[in-house]
């Protein structure tokens, strides 16, 4: 398959009039809906959109490569536009972009598209080929430049390289989505080394996998390694080799001052820790202050890996955590007796006790089984969560080994929160010590180490650590929960001023996340009490603050923000409605006062939060989960004051831009 077979000539506009970048993409849409591959066009442009959000795809230079890949696509696709004198698109460079092309990917396992994609990719970082596309007179000539040069390239592709060869310089791209960027990146890296005269080979880890993987003998030959990621790559073959990690726009353009730096010897020695149970294997290729160089490993390291692990088991427990809630706060308005509940399960088990309590007629006799069934459905879901969570936080440490110690230990732990992070931590360290212990063992019993050896060893292990320190675990959750459930008066609206700052102070960054994880601990205690979900309210208020904040300042002082910056307020209003914290991060990188104005306005609505008494039994949803929550008016004006003085503060501080 060939480029020129997705791209149709109905799809081709060589003289695009549009002004704005969501102009420039319903024209492109329209564009790929003319050759017949898209089926739902609103799902469609809804994941360009969705994918515009997380991160331009302007990439420089004038070119930009919106793409989607979901269930609205019939069949793989091209669309293409030429905007003469360009379109503001908010590129990477701040360039106005000239030259468009539209991916459209069926969401299906059949990725062969994918391959002919990054080949387009490859082919626009080429200066002279892109010229040849802006200055088409047709569209027919568009396509003959296109197919003339792939021609080129598979001519290019056919010469096969000596099979030995020293390369000074290795790399690995990785993007999340892996269509675009990854290979951009890995053609700029290998055109910079050949100007600057070295030999390069790069690694792409993209939508269609692993490609030009690098071998052990390169590795070990080889200068230094650069890993330009935004996801997780493998690093454990990496061990003891220079290794410099950073992003993957990085890659696409800072590509000499990489190379330099690791010919240059400037780079630090990567060591990884795994053990043969996969631990250390990967790690997250953006921060390149995670890395362990050979001057050791500091303590902002080893907070990094606990902050990464503890995420990893959360965000795993989120969708248990809604579910529960949803189905305990629906018990609740048909009338469920919660004492009842565990008066009846207590003696008689879960089930059985539905069955009692519905024969006794206790209640509503029309709707209280029914309340009861799903009162008890809530509290069993409730009672794993914390098992998923240890498990999780085990296999982010240990791989897959780690995860059924995890889950084994989490579920016998029965200490709460704390005792979900212990269990996993316990569980993912046994797993690396088994396989540590089982690596000295013949390798004819290898198919039993999984099975046998690895869940054997690693549950007594960190069962047998669980058992001593559960006491002291339990008693800490149970201080720690009680405390928060008495709070009352001026403690509790300090608190929830606390949590409330926190959502906004980094927008997603490690306070954001760990006030979250104080909400969801609180939130999923198994009997948890009114303070406890208060807690979840005054987070989740302070969360939905800065991007209401923004939307209104945007919406009341347009003047003091740009055409593009007033057309991202308006979809804040959406992302703060539903508890999306992130979508304030733009402005705040572009506005020295923003993060300013939203930490006070979050801190003074979940102050408000927790004066007003409210409280949410489920963890993420925003407005849609009003009904769940206590005192709903005293949520929404404690929303609404935060919002208010996140958008004066920053009618005050932002400069007025030029009319």
């Amino acid at each position: 398959m060939k480029i020129t077979d997705l791209l149709k000539k109905e799809s081709i506009e060589l003289h695009g009039q549009v002004k704005t970048k969501e102009e420039a993409i319903d024209r492109m849409v329209e564009l790929m809906v003319r050759s017949g591959n898209i089926r739902d066009e609103n799902a469609y442009k809804q994941g360009v959109l969705k994918r515009e959000a997380e991160g331009t795809t302007g990439i420089g230079g004038g070119i930009a490569i919106p793409h989607a890949k979901n269930c609205g696509v019939a069949q793989a696709g091209l669309s293409a536009m030429v905007v003469p004198g360009g379109v503001d698109y908010d590129a990477m460079d701040g360039a106005p972009v000239d030259l468009l092309f539209l991916i459209a990917a069926p969401d299906t396992e059949d990725n062969v598209h994918l391959q002919v994609l990054s080949q387009l990719a490859v082919l626009l970082m080429d200066g002279d080929f892109t010229a040849k596309l802006r200055n088409a007179k047709s569209e027919e000539e568009f396509l003959r430049v296109i197919d003339e040069a792939e021609k080129v390239t598979g001519e290019a592709a056919e010469q096969v390289e000596p099979s030995v060869q020293k390369y000074q310089v290795l790399a690995v791209t990785a993007c999340p989505t892996g269509i675009a960027h990854t290979y951009m990146a890995a053609e700029n890296l290998e055109e910079t080394a050949e100007e600057l005269g070295y030999t390069i080979k790069v690694e792409t880890n993209g939508a269609v996998g692993v490609k030009n993987r690098l071998t052990d003998e390169e590795i070990q030959a080889c200068d230094g390694i650069i890993v330009a990621a935004d996801k997780q790559v493998e690093m454990a073959r990496f061990d003891g080799k220079p290794v410099l990690i950073t992003s993957v726009s990085r890659g696409i353009h800072d590509g000499e001052k990489l190379i330099r730096q690791v010919v240059d010897k400037q780079v630090p020695v990567y060591h990884s820790d795994g053990t043969g149970a996969g631990a250390g294997s990967r790690i997250s290729g953006s921060q390149i202050s995670g890395n362990k160089t050979s001057g050791g490993v500091g303590k902002e390291h080893v907070v990094r890996k606990f902050y990464k692990h503890l995420m990893n088991g959360v965000s795993y427990i989120l969708p248990l955590a809604v579910g529960s809630g949803c189905l305990v706060a629906l018990a609740y308005l048909l009338g469920a007796d919660v004492s009842a509940y565990r008066m009846v399960n207590g003696q008689k088990g879960v089930w059985t006790g539905i069955t009692a309590i519905g024969a006794g007629g206790m209640g509503n006799p029309g709707t209280y089984p029914m309340a009861m069934w799903l009162l008890t459905a809530g509290m069993v879901i409730r009672k794993i969560i914390y098992p998923v969570m240890a498990g999780f936080i085990a296999m982010s440490i240990a791989d897959r080994p780690g995860l059924v110690i995890g889950l084994a230990v989490g579920a016998v732990a029965d200490c709460g929160f704390l005792g979900a992070v212990a269990a996993g931590f316990l569980g993912g360290g046994a797993a690396l010590l088994a396989g540590k212990a089982c690596s000295y063992l013949p390798e004819s019993l290898d198919g039993m180490k999984p099975m046998l050896f690895y869940p054997l060893f690693g549950i007594l292990i960190a069962g047998v650590v669980m058992a001593i320190c559960r006491p002291w675990i339990k008693a800490l959750d149970l201080l720690i929960n009680s405390t928060i459930a008495s709070l009352d008066g001026l403690p509790g609206i300090l608190l929830g001023a606390v949590l409330g700052g926190m959502m906004s102070a980094d927008m997603g960054g490690p306070l954001n996340k760990t006030a979250y994880a104080f909400g969801v601990a609180e939130v999923t205690a198994f009997s948890a009490a009114a303070g406890q979900y208060q807690v979840m309210a005054a987070v989740m208020a302070g969360g939905m603050v800065p991007p209401l904040g923004i939307a209104l300042c945007t919406t009341l002082f347009p003047s003091y923000f740009t055409e593009e910056e007033r057309k991202k307020g308006k979809s804040n209003y959406m992302m703060g409605l539903t508890f999306n914290t992130e979508g304030a991060i733009p402005f705040a990188e572009r506005h020295a006062c923003v993060r300013a104005a939203c930490l006070l306005g979050s801190a003074v609505s979940g102050a408000l939060s927790m004066f007003f008494g409210c409280g949410v039994m489920v963890p993420h949803g925003g407005i849609f989960v009003i009904w769940m929550i206590s005192n709903p008016i005293g949520f929404l004006a404690a929303v609404i004051a935060g919002s208010v003085i996140t958008m004066m503060a920053m009618g005050i501080g932002v400069k007025r831009k030029p009319v």
